[in-house]
């Protein structure tokens, strides 16, 4: 397996496909997943002869369940060790949902020259929970309920998630795919209990508002319009007003999952970001 040892002794895992001299593009998974979650879209722009890489965020997949760290400060400060070790430069950055946030707070603070653009996919910022600042955000039981639905049985709440809410396969008429509900339930439950829970509150809480603010790249934010998990009223129609450089697009009727779901639509969304 590739790894690397972050500043704090943290083993991540990572993939590392295609021409090391072509531009980057680096794949941030959502909770509690890992870097498999990107499989259709790294395969696409591999053989579009870009170079991608995808690492399992610490606790999460094949890196270690660690159970400190397990913050948003340190996930884009383990992104940044990862761009280092792998000489990542003029890099396009894709996040997911917490993948998104994680972008967001790298792309701010990152390296001159490492980041070219960066894409935030259904991504929690701003900020998720409500707060006296964020008053139409979602209510902090929500999050303590998936707390603990955590405790109580992970594998069967990893398993509700994905049959649920997260593809929309709760909608009336929605294509139901068994092995996609049984892929993201395998990826799940390959991290640590501890650092899954500890993410809950760093995807639910973390204000990204100074990131977003900060971003001087061009910003693609991709958001399905029927998102259960992260409404897009509360995360990308205030995340377009902070960004500098910012392009929203929206799909209609699609769902949280949509880059899994709908490749055929995002992927090429993707490449013409890319490459304008």
């Amino acid at each position: 397996m590739s790894t690397i040892k972050t500043s704090d002794g943290t083993t991540l895992f990572y993939k590392d496909w295609g021409p090391k001299d072509a531009q980057p593009i680096v794949f941030h998974h959502g909770w509690p997943l890992s870097g498999d979650d990107w499989d259709n879209q790294m395969l696409y722009f591999l053989e579009r002869g870009y170079r991608v890489v995808a690492h399992d965020r610490r606790g999460h997949g094949r890196s270690d369940q660690t159970d400190t760290g397990n913050d948003m400060d340190t996930y884009a400060a383990d992104v940044a060790d990862l761009a280092r070790a792998l000489d990542l430069r003029n890099a396009v950055h894709i996040g997911h949902s917490t993948g998104g946030g994680e972008v967001a707070r790298y792309a701010a603070r990152a390296e001159a020259g490492r980041v070219a653009r960066a894409v935030l996919i259904g991504a929690v910022p701003p900020v998720m929970v409500a707060s006296a600042a964020n008053p139409d955000g979602i209510p902090l039981e929500v999050f303590d309920g998936f707390r603990a639905a955590l405790i109580a049985n992970r594998a069967q709440f990893f398993r509700d998630i994905p049959a649920g809410p997260f593809y929309g396969f709760n909608r009336d008429g929605a294509k139901v795919s068994e092995g996609m509900i049984d892929n993201w339930w395998r990826q799940g439950m390959a991290g640590g209990a501890k650092a899954h829970y500890d993410c809950i509150k760093a995807f639910s809480e973390t204000d990204f508002t100074e990131d977003l603010e900060a971003i001087t790249v061009p910003v693609l934010l991709i958001h399905g319009e029927d998102d259960q998990i992260v409404p897009i009223a509360n995360s990308a129609h205030k995340a377009i007003r902070l960004l500098r450089n910012g392009t929203l697009k929206t799909y209609p009727g699609l769902s949280h999952g949509l880059f899994a779901t709908h490749p055929e639509i995002i992927n090429p969304d993707l490449l013409a970001f890319i490459r304008a």
